[in-house]
C-alpha cells in the first residue's frame, strides 16, 4: 500500500505543477516596473491617452490587455510610422481603425522603458476593472477598489471541484487494488463478503469516506476558506453603496443632456465650481429650455405640475406648486468632509473623475465606491499643478515666509475664509 500512496502523492504534485504552469501562462505579459512606467506614462502619454477613457487617442487599458504580442507593442510605441510604412498588417489595421490618425513616435524610449509603461497600464487597468460596474458605459477615470475578480473566484472553485473528483477517483482505485491484494492464490477473498438476504448498508460508502482523514481534512480546509472569503467580502463591502440606483421622480437622461446635447455639468450643478455642494438644480433651470422644447413629454409635464405651470396659457399658478422629491444617490458619512469647489476649481478635476461616465448614463447610479481607500488612491496618483493657481501660490508665499523666519498668521493660511467655519 505504501507504493500506492507514493503514486498518489506524485500524481497530486504533478497536478499542482500543471495548474501553476497554466496560471503563469495566462499571466504571460510584459513584466516591468509599474512605478517607473507610471512616471513615463504621465510624462509621455497623458496628453493623448488615458488608461480608461478615450481622449485624442483610444483608452490604452483595453487595447494593451487585448494585444498580447509585447514585442510588437514595443516597436509600435517606439516608431509606429515605420511599421505603417513597412505595410505591417497589424499596424495598418490600427491606422485604419482610428481613421488614419498619426501617433507620436518615441525613439528615445528604450525597450525597458516601453515595457515599464505597458506593465503600468495593464496593472492599472486590472485595478480599475476589479470593482463591479453596473449598467453600460465606458470605465471611469478614478482607481477602483481592488478585490478578487469573478475569473479568479470561478477558477479557484473549478480547481477545488477538480481536486475533489480526482481524490474520489483515486480512493476508488486504491480500494479496488486493496481488494485484489486481499485475495489469495485460489481466488478466495479473505475479507467478509455480503451475504444474500442480509440488509445492505447504504451509508457504507459515506462512512468509509468519513474515515478517510485526508479527505475530511481537505473538505474542512475548503469549507474554512469559503466561509472566510464570504465573511471577508461581506465585511469589506459593508456600507459601500457602489451601483446604487434609486428610482427618481423624473427620469432625467444624462446621456441625452450631457452626452448628445453636450450641456456642461455646471449649467445645472452650478455649485460645483464655487461651493462645497454641487447643488441640485431648480426646476426653473429646466424651464429655460422646456418652455418650448419637448413640451409634449410626460416627464416634462411632471415639471409643469410641480411648478403649477400651464403650457397652454404659459402662466404659473403658485397655489399648485409642490416640491420635487429627488432621491440622493451619493451620500458620504457625516464625519467625511468633501468640498466640490476645492476639487473642481482648485484641482481642476472633471466630474467624471468621481461620478464615472455620467454622459453615458440613462439613469444616474453611484459609479465609484467612495471609500476612504478609493479617495487615498486618487490623492496618491493625482499630480498637483501649482502654476497659475492662486490657492497654491498663496501656500508658496506662506512657505517662503516660514523659511525667512517671518510671522505667519492664520489669515494668511485662509483662516478667515467663510468655508473654514461655515460648511
Amino acid at each position: 500500500m505504501r507504493s500506492f500512496s507514493l503514486i498518489f502523492k506524485q500524481f497530486s504534485r504533478s497536478v499542482l505543477l500543471i495548474a501553476c504552469f497554466a496560471f503563469l501562462g495566462l499571466q504571460a505579459h510584459a513584466q516591468g516596473d509599474a512605478a517607473k512606467g507610471e512616471a513615463l506614462f504621465k510624462a509621455k502619454c497623458t496628453s493623448c491617452h488615458k488608461v480608461d477613457q478615450i481622449l485624442t487617442g483610444p483608452a490604452l487599458g483595453p487595447q494593451l490587455t487585448e494585444e498580447t504580442d509585447d514585442k510588437y507593442l514595443v516597436k509600435w510605441i517606439q516608431n509606429n510610422q515605420a511599421l505603417i510604412t513597412a505595410k505591417n498588417p497589424k499596424a495598418l489595421a490600427i491606422f485604419n481603425k482610428f481613421e488614419q490618425k498619426s501617433m507620436t513616435v518615441f525613439p528615445e524610449l528604450s525597450d525597458a522603458d516601453v515595457t515599464n509603461i505597458i506593465t503600468y497600464v495593464r496593472s492599472d487597468w486590472k485595478t480599475l476593472q476589479a470593482a463591479p460596474k453596473p449598467g453600460a458605459g465606458a470605465p471611469g477615470q478614478a482607481a477602483a477598489e481592488s478585490g478578487p475578480s469573478d475569473v479568479v473566484i470561478y477558477s479557484l472553485l473549478g480547481v477545488i471541484i477538480l481536486a475533489f473528483i480526482i481524490i474520489l477517483v483515486l480512493n476508488r482505485v486504491i480500494a479496488t487494488l486493496e481488494r485484489l491484494l486481499l485475495k489469495n492464490k485460489d481466488g478466495i477473498v479473505l475479507e467478509e463478503e455480503e451475504v444474500e438476504g442480509e440488509p445492505v448498508d447504504r451509508l457504507a460508502g459515506l462512512k468509509k469516506l468519513a474515515k478517510n482523514k485526508k479527505l475530511v481534512f481537505f473538505v474542512l480546509i475548503c469549507g474554512t476558506l469559503a466561509l472566510g472569503s464570504w465573511t471577508w467580502v461581506t465585511m469589506w463591502t459593508t456600507n459601500v453603496h457602489q451601483g446604487y440606483q434609486p428610482v427618481q421622480p423624473i427620469k432625467f437622461p444624462h446621456d441625452l443632456h450631457a452626452g448628445a446635447m453636450k450641456i456642461d455639468c455646471q449649467y445645472c450643478h452650478s455649485g460645483a465650481y464655487k461651493s462645497k455642494n454641487a447643488s441640485i438644480p431648480s426646476l426653473n433651470v429646466c424651464m429655460n429650455c422646456h418652455k418650448v422644447v419637448k413640451t409634449e413629454s410626460p416627464e416634462i409635464h411632471k415639471i409643469y405640475d410641480a411648478l403649477g405651470y400651464d403650457p397652454q396659457t404659459q402662466k404659473y399658478d403658485s397655489t399648485k406648486t409642490k416640491p420635487m422629491q429627488w432621491v440622493r444617490i451619493h451620500n458620504l458619512p457625516d464625519f467625511a468632509y468633501f468640498n466640490h469647489s476645492q476639487h473642481v476649481k482648485v484641482a481642476g478635476l472633471k466630474c467624471q473623475t468621481c461620478h464615472g461616465p455620467i454622459q453615458e448614463m440613462k439613469e444616474v447610479y453611484q459609479y465609484s465606491p467612495l471609500t476612504m481607500k478609493w479617495c487615498i488612491q486618487c490623492h496618491k496618483r493625482t499630480d498637483v499643478n501649482m502654476k497659475g493657481n492662486a490657492y497654491y501660490e498663496n501656500l508658496q508665499q506662506v512657505h517662503d515666509l516660514l523659511k525667512d523666519g517671518k510671522k505667519v498668521t492664520a489669515a494668511l493660511m485662509g483662516g478667515i475664509e467663510c468655508g473654514k467655519c461655515h460648511y
